[in-house]
């Protein structure tokens, strides 16, 4: 059986499902002789490595190797070794001593695992003779050659070995010649000539004998040689070497032309007789005169070919040298050149596996088991010594290891359990290095291959399914597919799927539906009706290929959707050809429900939905009621009315699209009222018809439409206050860049005192005081209006200095009816960003000193940004003096506390004399002051104005109203009136403030 087809039987024929743990690897070895017959018994295995009562398990053996399978024969069930066929030792061992047929088998049961390495020598027969190099051949001795010389011959050559090899040398009987058997180093016997009796030309001149080699064997084997010797006639002297013979170690990695002996012979004769040369003698065989050289004028031995020391050991052959005279006679040198092993050769694996299709890959089934065995790794190294002395080693997973099988052998056995599905392949590295220095090394690739088993079952996308199909179907319908994979190869991993079998309805299953074994889709066999079935409940079973198959399953939970497939039925009168007689009481009052319509759907849900309407008939008589289908009159019949009504109602589903159903009712006026029992509907009542209903859809509608109304109106309300704001903010600027304007013209002025001011719930009433005594009269109301420019914003407004309001002072300051008795006080104004801000002096809240801290600390006596002291009652002060000191502070003050321009000097003007107490009547003439130049504080204490505000808690707005009587040339004094948005937010006025009627603006003054 060849290579190939033993690995094919071997992968087949064994079970690999799970392979036993493996026990140490064993050695048996056996003998037989070459040329036994075919089917001679050598041994039986299961006999010989048997140690203990066979423990009634069966044993089978497996030849893992297929080397000399043609001679050997294994039984596998008892491991009994035959002959195959007749072994020829020479052919397959040549000259080795000892001829061994090597080969592993495998020992394999449930409980264990065992490789055995046996080894069969075959021994040698007598089965060869002697044989010389040549038939015949012929010597030259010179008739003075001195007894003793001794004359090498030829070899004998004997292909068998041991005691069957040649043992002796015999010669025909003579007087002069004998012969002398030695041995050489590698045991090998040759002969020597030996001269017994000097030689006499003149008496014999030639003479003939027989050489016969005779082996150990029984009956022992001869071969023989003729040896033809001529005597020549006599020459003075011979050559005559240093020593006769030599020694010499040779490494076997010495190169070519390498020198080995510089031999030297001499010849005393003069002339040709003493010119000597040398060469190898006739009986030298060419092996050697391939391997070595002697030059034949000077006699040096150099190396001729490359040798090698596992080839052979040692060499032994003679060297002649003999002069150039007539007659010569030869001197022998005897050379014995010893090869020295060298570490030359790079170790040898041989990787064997269990089972192998490819060359450089094992196979091992996923299942085996922990310490299975793998594949023989067999190392070797020609060399000798710690040169042949190999190490093994395994890299590229630690799911396998070596193990020592024997000798120079390992085994490659698993160390985990193995998955093909995680890990199918494995490529491993096996490197061999001897202990030479240095060492060789040789790295082998080597792939493991793992057999799937049938170990995973199909698993399914999905454990549960859930679809879903329309009623009405087509037979033949698709409805879906199921997907189940099975992560095993081939047959193992095929699935095929299969329809369990249940029953629906009484019915098989397989009546319903179809399913494709190969696909896995799923096909409706039958038309549905979801009013009959709703829903279907299916198992699908899905199987490998493998032995036993494996199975998975899975449900599938089939839903039937309805379809508006049903139309509304009328029950409810009861209908002949579609209409139904119905008596109607002549007296029966308006909401008087005559009768009921009811139907029935056989669909569900949506399409159920029943919803009845007045197709046809006398609209303003009759109504429907669109939810319970009720018919009632809208108004009471007249007497002109006729003996029979008509209308035709309609009853339709909510399916898309709608079904309807239509029944005709006849009411027949009858005489009479209707029985207290009927049911009325009252106007008014939620239920009272048709158009009362209301659609849920509508309801929906009309609440979106009104939230979006809603939010678009509060869109619009932010909209418009922040634009009224932002216009608010830019009319404040324009005041203040209006009144930086009459600043500028009144900036010559010298003193024009303030006027009081004083606010009210309402508003701020602005009063005036004349500069002069003359400057007095009525006013009248309708004067007294300010006017408004064309974008909304407030103008100044101008009064006639003859207006005084009643009940005031004319008096500088503002003393007044409503101080309540409290002393009058001196203003301070101050700039504040973009306005003037008057406070009182008498408010310890406010200094006029330098902390001489630059901004004001947060704790600093002398800083309050809180504004709590604006509401303190003022602090006395002399009525004389002025104040030292002003603040210019702004909004940001509350925040990042004052600067250092809030410490910077009043700009109040002194007044002599005390604050008088305002009349009425009073006329008394202030004086007037002016505006400064710049709309920033003045720094001229020559020209210093005084300014009046109300006074407004920190918890409202402030809102300042500023006023200036101008100068004694001009007639009219400037009021900014306040902003109308800020009038309800002024709750703490108090200074009283005149509120004017109408205002004069002329364009030549402003």
């Amino acid at each position: 059986m060849g290579m190939r087809g033993w690995n094919w039987w071997v992968l087949v024929g064994i079970p690999l499902a799970v392979l036993p743990t493996l026990t140490q690897g064993k050695t048996v070895k056996y003998e037989t002789f070459e040329e036994d017959a075919p089917a001679t018994v050598i041994g039986n295995l299961a006999k010989d490595i048997s140690s203990s009562p066979s423990s009634g398990s069966k044993t089978n053996f497996r030849m893992m190797k297929q080397f000399n399978s043609s001679f050997i024969r294994l039984r596998e069930s008892d491991g009994q070794l035959t002959i195959g066929e007749r072994i020829d030792r020479e052919r397959i061992c040549k000259h080795t001593l000892h001829c061994l047929v090597a080969f592993d088998v495998v020992s394999f049961s449930k409980e264990q695992f065992k490789l055995i390495h046996v080894e069969v020598e075959v021994k040698d027969i007598n089965d060869n003779s002697p044989e010389f190099p040549r038939k015949e051949s012929s010597l030259e001795i010179s008739e003075n050659t001195a007894v003793g010389t001794r004359i090498p011959l030829d070899f004998a050559v004997d292909e068998d070995v041991g005691l069957n090899y040649i043992q002796s040398y015999q010669i025909s009987v003579n007087s002069h010649f004998t012969i002398d058997v030695l041995s050489r180093a590698d045991g090998v016997k040759y002969a020597e000539l030996v001269l017994m009796k000097e030689l006499d030309r003149e008496t014999q001149a030639s003479y003939a004998l027989e050489l016969v080699a005779m082996d150990g064997g029984n009956p022992s084997r001869t071969g023989s040689t003729r040896i033809n010797i001529k005597v020549k006639d006599y020459n003075d002297n011979s050559p005559l070497f240093d020593r006769s013979s030599f020694t010499v170690d040779l490494p076997e990695d010495a190169p070519v032309g390498f020198l080995l002996l510089d031999l030297n012979a001499e010849d005393p004769d003069e002339g040709l007789n003493g010119e000597v040369v040398y060469g190898f003698g006739h009986q030298v065989p060419s092996e050697i005169r391939q391997l070595f050289r002697v030059d034949r004028k000077t006699g040096r031995l150099t190396l001729e070919s490359p040798i090698d020391f596992e080839s052979k050991k040692t060499y032994e052959f003679d060297v002649q040298a003999v002069d150039l005279g007539l007659n010569p006679s030869p001197a022998i040198c005897k050379i014995v050149v010893r090869v020295q092993d060298v570490n030359d050769n790079a170790p040898e694996i041989s990787i064997t596996p269990m089972t192998s299709i490819t060359a450089g890959i094992a196979y091992i089934t996923e299942a085996a088991s922990r310490e299975s065995f793998v594949a023989l790794v067999s190392t070797s190294d020609m060399d000798s010594g710690a040169n042949g002395q190999v190490h093994c080693t395994l890299y590229g997973h630690d799911h396998f290891r070596l193990q020592q099988a024997y000798e120079d052998s390992f085994m490659i056995v698993s160390t985990s359990p193995l998955d093909r599905e995680k890990i199918p392949e494995y490529n491993l590295t096996v490197v061999a290095e001897d202990l030479g220095s240095p060492p060789f090394r040789t790295i082998t690739q080597y792939t493991i291959r793992l057999m799937d088993e049938n170990d995973n079952a199909p698993v399914f996308s999905k454990s549960a399914y859930e679809v879903a199909v329309v009623e009405n179907n087509t037979p033949g319908a698709y409805i879906t597919t199921v997907v189940a994979r099975d992560m095993d190869l081939g047959h193992n991993g095929k699935v095929i799927y299969k329809l369990a079998d249940t029953y629906i309805m009484g019915s098989p299953v397989s009546t319903f539906v179809s399913l494709d074994p190969a696909s896995g889709s799923i096909y409706a066999l039958r038309s549905f009706n979801y009013e009959v079935m709703k829903q279907l409940e299916l198992c699908i079973t899905a199987s490998d290929g493998g032995s036993p198959p494996l199975t998975g399953t899975a449900s599938i939970h089939v839903r039937i959707v309805d379809q508006n497939d049903n139309a509304p039925v009328i029950n409810q009168p009861a209908l002949n050809n579609g209409s139904s007689e119905i008596l109607l009481p002549r007296d029966a009052p308006s909401g008087y429900v005559i009768t009921r319509v009811e139907a029935r759907d056989a669909d569900e849900g949506v399409n159920a939905e029943l919803s009845y309407r007045l197709a046809s008939g006398e609209g303003s008589m009759f109504s429907v009621n669109k939810a319970t289908g009720e018919v009632y009159l809208n108004r009471e019949l007249s007497h002109d009315v006729d003996e029979t009504l008509r209308m035709t109602v309609t009853v339709s589903d909510n399916g898309r699209p709608a079904l309807t159903a239509t029944a005709t009712l006849h009411f027949l006026i009858i005489v009479g009222a209707p029985p207290n029992d009927r049911t009325v509907y009252w106007a008014g009542s939620g239920e009272a018809g048709e158009h009362a209903q209301w659609d849920l859809s509508v309801v929906i509608i009309v609440v979106l439409a009104g939230s979006c109304t809603l939010l678009l109106l509060a869109i619009i309300l932010i909209a418009t206050t922040c634009n009224r704001r932002k216009r608010d903010k830019t009319g404040d600027d324009t005041d203040s860049y209006g009144e930086k304007e009459i600043l500028e013209r009144g900036k010559n002025i010298s003193d024009n005192p303030l006027l009081p001011l004083h606010g009210t719930v309402g508003g701020f009433e602005a009063h005036t005081f004349s500069s002069q005594p003359g400057f007095t009269g009525g006013h009248t109301g309708s004067s007294d209006l300010c006017s408004t420019s064309e974008d909304g914003r407030e103008a100044p407004c101008v009064y006639e200095p003859d207006s005084k309001p009643k009940g005031y002072s004319t008096l500088p300051g503002y003393g007044n009816s409503y101080n309540n008795g409290k002393e009058a006080v001196r203003p301070i104004t101050i700039w504040k960003g973009n306005s003037y801000t008057t406070i009182s002096a008498r408010d310890p809240a406010f200094s006029g000193k330098d902390s001489g801290k630059g901004d004001s600390d947060f704790n600093d006596s002398d800083s309050d940004i809180s504004g709590t002291d604006l509401k303190k009652e003022g602090v006395p002060v002399h009525p004389m003096g002025c104040h030292s000191g002003l603040w210019a502070c702004t909004s940001e003050c509350k925040v990042l506390g004052h600067s250092d321009r809030c410490w910077s000097p009043s700009a109040v003007r002194a007044h002599i004399g005390p604050s008088l107490v305002p009349t009425p009547t009073s006329q008394t003439v202030s004086s007037f002051n002016s505006f400064s130049k710049t709309a920033s504080l003045p720094r001229d204490s020559l020209r210093r104005d005084n300014y009046y505000q109300a006074h407004i808690p920190k918890t409202t707005g402030l809102q300042s109203v500023y006023e200036k009587v101008l100068h004694k040339e001009y007639d009219y004094v400037l009021v900014t009136p306040p902003r109308p948005l800020r009038v309800q937010e002024i709750s703490d006025i108090t200074i009283p403030v005149y509120s004017p009627t109408t205002t004069r603006c002329p364009s030549n003054e402003v």
